[in-house]
């Protein structure tokens, strides 16, 4: 293990040791901490494996629980179980709906979900 004394390691040289994977699920838990009511998520699985990005995905029903959740997101994965996903094109709303509903409207979001289940 990189760190010898576990949560009571020393944090040097602002992280840096740390992988962007492992900054973010440090940024998950002092969010957790903060219990803030308005949380605001900007592409929160980007630097991530795909098995980490399981991780989080469990860590953020948590974290969205009870409060309103905003996700800004490239991978579709992370927001297929919000409430409501809006599709934005050049500044604009373009669709709007749940995962299911925009997938059968065959529309950019549909193409964007082909796309990804391709990779």
């Amino acid at each position: 293990a990189r760190c010898k004394k576990g949560i009571d390691e020393p944090v040097r040289d602002k992280g840096a040791a740390f992988s962007s994977g492992e900054r973010q699920l440090i940024s998950f838990a002092r969010t957790l901490y903060a219990n803030p009511k308005i949380l605001i998520l900007d592409e929160a699985t980007s630097h991530i494996d795909t098995e980490t990005e399981e991780m989080i995905q469990k860590a953020m029903a948590v974290v969205k629980e009870g409060r309103t959740t905003f996700i800004i997101a490239h991978r579709l994965s992370t927001i297929q179980d919000a409430d409501q996903i809006l599709v934005i094109s050049e500044g604009k709303i373009v669709e709007r709906g749940q995962h299911d509903t925009l997938v059968k409207q065959n529309g950019i979001y549909a193409q964007m979900s082909r796309l990804q289940q391709q990779v």
